[in-house]
């Protein structure tokens, strides 16, 4: 045997990783290079008494897409940046560098208000002292208290952006300039201390073909969400398929990608910390209506106040959908996710993410309770628990 064909069968071997459980799959040689092969996969400890914590949050939709029209509150100029749904950190900061340039055709004060202090406030602020500008943050929480911190943490840039019936025909170009402006964005903030953004591997575990998974997935799209995900592929790795009997999954098909992790406690603290060190301040405050904005002092406001621009804007187009996580002790070592049926899994620094959605794309549709919900969070760790205890065992002595 040579060297290289050596160093593919030891290294495929090495990549069956662990598991607890049934019968192993059959040893055969990968197809994939050597270097491509899977190390060992550290199996998530999926117990319920390990959630730690149980969270809600209220993902803001739009059927049109994001709301970042600019219009006048009395004397005050307004720009909104608000209704991003499922893609609020992804898009962040290409959305505020539109709005942002808005505000400055738009008005000559060089002071700014921004409304908000969420993913799309925190990144328009920042991006509003880049350009020269005096920002003050008006909002009623601050991290973690917002919503976004409860997000999943994965880029994510066309998760219930919009519809298609609804979407201008202008949208999907700016959508895609929003999306790449973020990922350029993201890359100054690899190997920060904390890894507040990392790059992580992703598993896609089904036992379809791909296509027949795609085609269950539009018939159980109800709403006919618009999926822009094809114009950027040359922005991350295209998925690989990993034939099987060299993964340690108990399923027909494993698809592997490697995509962006937001750590999102660390990246918030990380964002605040930037915007206090530039000079900016923070005030706490709730606005009841649009004529209480009017009255701030600043000439020119950036409106990020997501799901409560439903009240306070009278924005009856957005739409909650409701997203609860279940966060189960971090582990050494474990730093991948899992998307397996209508189960999202993601370990992150902070925790790991078990996000179960029962009803597809049509989960939490519509849906404002933010009560977080014990017997959905148990389940979904149930299911995760009955993936793994179906994992290849590895050989003794591995």
């Amino acid at each position: 045997m040579n060297r290289r064909s050596f160093l593919s069968t030891t290294t495929a071997l090495a990549g069956l990783g662990l598991g607890a459980c049934a019968k192993r799959a059959p040893v055969v040689a990968s197809p994939l290079p050597y270097y491509d092969a899977l190390a060992p996969i550290i199996p998530i400890r999926a117990h319920v008494d390990r959630i730690f914590r149980i969270t809600v949050c209220l993902r803001p939709f739009r059927p049109a897409g994001p709301r970042m029209d600019v219009e006048r509150v009395g004397e005050k100029v307004v720009v909104h940046n608000y209704g991003h749904g499922g893609s609020g950190w992804s898009l962040s900061w290409g959305s505020a560098d539109a709005v942002v340039r808005k505000a400055m055709a738009a008005s000559q004060d060089r002071n700014v208000a921004v409304m908000g202090c969420g993913a799309l406030g925190l990144t328009a602020a920042i991006t509003a002292q880049r350009a020269g500008l005096r920002v003050t943050i008006y909002a009623k929480e601050r991290p973690p208290f917002v919503r976004s911190s409860n997000a999943t943490g994965s880029w994510t840039p066309d998760s219930r952006v919009a519809l298609k019936s609804a979407a201008a025909p202008t949208f999907a170009k700016e959508w895609e300039t929003m999306a790449r402006t973020s990922f350029a964005m993201y890359q100054s903030y690899l190997g920060m201390p904390g890894n507040t953004i990392e790059w992580t591997d992703r598993y896609s575990l089904s036992d379809e073909s791909r296509e027949q998974a795609a085609a269950r997935r539009d018939r159980g799209d109800s709403h006919g969400f618009a999926r822009y995900a094809d114009s950027i592929a040359d922005l991350t790795p295209r998925p690989q398929e990993i034939p099987a009997g060299m993964h340690p999954f108990p399923t027909k098909y494993c698809r592997r990608n490697t995509s962006l992790t937001f750590n999102v406690a660390g990246y918030s603290r990380q964002l605040m910390n930037d915007f206090l060190v530039a000079g900016g301040a923070i005030e706490t405050r709730e606005f009841q209506s649009p004529q209480e904005v009017a009255q701030l002092p600043q000439g020119v406001a950036i409106n990020c106040t997501g799901y409560g621009a439903r009240q306070l804007w009278r924005d009856e187009s957005l739409v909650p959908v409701r997203g609860q996580i279940a966060w189960l002790i971090p582990q050494e070592g474990v730093n991948y996710g899992i998307n397996y049926g209508n189960l999202n899994v993601l370990a992150r620094r902070d925790g790991i993410v078990v996000q179960p959605s029962p009803q597809g794309e049509n989960t939490g549709w519509n849906d404002s309770s933010e009560q977080p919900d014990r017997a959905e969070a148990e389940a979904g760790v149930k299911e995760l628990q009955s993936l793994l205890e179906r994992m290849v065992k590895p050989s003794p002595g591995r």
